[in-house]
C-alpha cells in the first residue's frame, strides 16, 4: 500500500507538474493507493468553494482512509532522531512517518522532512 502525503496531494490539486504528482497520476486507478485521516484534513482545509471540496472529498475518500495516530508512539522516534542531531519540524510527519514505518506502506512525498526517517525504516514510493 503506498500512503500519499498532503505535499503531494497538494501540488496535484494544484496542476503542478512534479516527479510525484506525475508518479501519483500513474499510480490512481492501478495501485492501491491511501490516504491518511490527518493528510485528508491538511489537504481539505486548502479548498475555497464547496464545488472544490466536493471533488477532491470524492476522490480521497475513494482510498484506502488510514488512521493515522493510532498507538504507535512517534515520540519514539522523535527522540531517536534528536540524539542523532536532527530536528523534525513537524510532528504530524513524525505520525504519518511512525503509521507507515509500522504498517509497512510506502510514502509518497515531496517533502524533505521525512528523509531522516528513512534511516528508521520509512520506505518512500518510488518516483521515477
Amino acid at each position: 500500500m503506498i500512503l500519499v502525503d498532503s505535499s503531494v496531494w497538494i501540488d496535484y490539486f494544484r496542476g503542478a507538474d512534479t516527479a510525484e504528482t506525475e508518479a501519483l497520476d500513474l499510480l490512481l486507478g492501478r495501485e492501491p493507493l491511501a490516504v491518511g485521516d490527518l493528510i485528508l484534513t491538511e489537504v481539505l482545509q486548502g479548498f475555497n468553494t464547496a464545488r472544490e471540496f466536493e471533488s477532491a472529498w470524492g476522490l480521497l475518500t475513494s482510498l484506502t482512509v488510514i488512521e493515522i495516530g493510532g498507538l504507535e508512539v512517534a515520540a519514539r522516534y522523535l527522540r531517536t532522531l534528536r540524539r542523532r542531531g536532527v530536528t523534525v519540524r513537524k510532528t504530524i510527519d513524525c505520525l504519518i512517518a511512525t503509521r507507515c514505518i509500522a504498517d509497512g506502506h510506502h510514502l509518497l512525498h515531496s517533502d524533505r522532512d521525512f528523509d531522516p526517517f528513512v534511516h528508521l525504516g520509512l520506505r518512500v514510493a518510488s518516483v521515477s
